[in-house]
């Protein structure tokens, strides 16, 4: 005897009709399997670790090129926007080969993404970090009808 459970819409029926857990139990048991692939860590792309400035509940950090943020701020800002990455500033700057201004991340991927797509630098500690670029990192969303980076526009 099957149980009927009111999720139909869910499965792509009619609002309201009613599903199988015989067909339901085979997606469940394979979104239970893929959750370890979610949750796990990509190797090289560790923790800052412990600061006077840093949040326990962001410790992924991404450090941008000054010049480079005040070029492409507006790109930048809704390329994070578009994407739901969080462009949160931490405040502190590092000089080391230029100024750099650091930002803070809650999760791995978004810090990753963030990173690869801005060509910023990892932080391990007071250290950039310099991790190899994933295979299958997934590419963020386009902006469309955006105007090309020009130089001039930043004098």
């Amino acid at each position: 005897m099957s149980i009927l459970l009111g999720i139909g819409r869910h499965l792509g029926s009619q609002p309201g009709a009613k599903v199988s857990i015989t067909i339901i139990r085979p997606r469940i048991g394979k979104a239970i399997s893929r959750i370890p692939e979610f949750m796990t860590q990509r190797q090289g792309f560790h923790q800052r670790g412990g600061g006077p400035r840093w949040r326990a509940d962001r410790p992924y950090h991404v450090a941008l090129e000054d010049t480079y943020i005040r070029a492409h701020w507006a790109e930048i800002d809704a390329l994070c926007k578009l994407n739901s990455l969080p462009f949160n500033s931490t405040g502190e700057t590092i000089q080391s080969d230029g100024v750099w201004k650091v930002y803070e991340f809650t999760w791995q991927m978004d810090a990753i993404l963030f990173w690869d797509r801005f060509k910023g630098r990892w932080l391990r500690g007071t250290e950039f970090h310099y991790p190899e670029r994933p295979a299958n990192l997934p590419s963020l969303k386009p902006l469309e009808n955006w105007p090309k980076f020009n130089p001039r526009d930043t004098r």
